[in-house]
């Protein structure tokens, strides 16, 4: 459960569900196993064991809403796919003494797959998000961004409306990166790490990645001086966290040293219940802390950015407007 990679999305609006009524939401939308012909199935599980039989779809901790979903895939090889689709494709030509179009090609690969999904085998595989209504944050294990949107359309989905953002900074991560790396300091409490990658922005793919390497070696000032720039930097929290930080202002390959983890195990929780608990009690007294402290090292929010949904409605309220002038007018 301790988040490996963290994406930050800030509510544009108060979040103002309770944890009752986030948990009769998602337990409505509760995960069901893929059916024969399924190729894909998500939703909603216990964040504690996985399971959705009279189980709690939120568990809650000093106030932050942890969250699960639950993906299950049909696995068919694109090899199997393609070694039954050409039987198909031989066996028609051969019989009817004529060549198989492209659009008929498509129809009998279709044909394959739904022939052969009832014998696939299912992968698993769960998200972690939690939700902290009063620092207006959603906070997500993912790598990706496009994995985080995943969980994100889910809750969009079983909610009907989730007003968030990406979180960004006052200050253009890329610049005070390069800014840290070059006068070989960060501020508050963060210390340079071993590792960071290096980019030109006049040459797409133009990349220099550099681990396990003294980042105030003045080889690595003479590219910054070169016009490189700093897009992912490893960084220390003195707390005891170490991580990547990249130009979306997202935290990968977060590793929480032993001091912290020594916090969960000294509590003696015996059951997996309370061990989760526990950890996530842990968990997010530490990320939280160490978000506001990387807030504050690159210039704070910035706010400015607004949300699909508050678009959608400015869009809509302006097109209303623009209507009831038309009415007056030809009235």
């Amino acid at each position: 459960m301790w988040f490996k990679n963290i994406r930050i999305y800030r509510f544009t609006q108060p979040f103002t569900l309770k944890p009752e009524q986030l948990d009769q939401a998602l337990s409505k939308a509760r995960f069901i196993p893929c059916n024969s012909q399924d190729q894909i199935r998500m939703g909603w599980v216990s964040p504690i064991n996985g399971q959705t039989n009279n189980e709690l779809f939120v568990h809650v901790s000093q106030n932050y809403f942890m969250i699960c979903s639950k993906r299950q895939d049909k696995v068919l090889p694109t090899a199997v796919i393609n070694e039954f689709l050409m039987e198909k494709i031989e066996a028609t030509e051969e019989t009817e003494g004529r060549t198989v179009g492209r659009k008929e090609r498509q129809s009998l690969k279709d044909q394959v797959i739904m022939e052969l999904l009832p014998k696939a085998f299912t992968r698993s595989s769960l998200q972690y998000a939690y939700i902290a209504p009063e620092q207006g944050y959603i906070i997500i294990d993912a790598a990706s961004a496009n994995k985080a949107e995943e969980i994100l359309s889910s809750l969009r989905q079983t909610l009907g409306s989730l007003p968030v953002v990406p979180l960004s900074s006052k200050q253009i991560p890329v610049q005070i990166m390069t800014r840290w790396v070059t006068e070989s300091t960060v501020p508050g409490k963060f210390t340079l790490g071993d590792e960071c990658e290096l980019a030109d922005p006049k040459a797409s793919g133009n990349v220099i990645r550099c681990k396990q390497q003294d980042l105030t070696a003045q080889e690595i000032n003479n590219l910054l001086q070169s016009g490189m720039v700093v897009t992912k930097l490893s960084l220390h929290w003195m707390a005891g966290i170490n991580f990547i930080l990249n130009e979306e202002l997202a935290i990968k390959r977060v590793r929480f040293e032993d001091d912290i983890r020594e916090k969960s195990d000294s509590i003696g929780a015996q059951t997996q219940a309370e061990q989760f608990d526990v950890d996530f009690s842990v968990m997010t007294i530490e990320l939280m802390a160490l978000i506001k402290d990387l807030l504050d090292a690159v210039g704070g929010v910035n706010i400015e950015s607004r949300s699909v949904e508050e678009i959608v409605a400015k869009v809509t309220h302006s097109e209303n407007d623009r209507s009831i002038v038309a009415e007056v007018t030809f009235a």
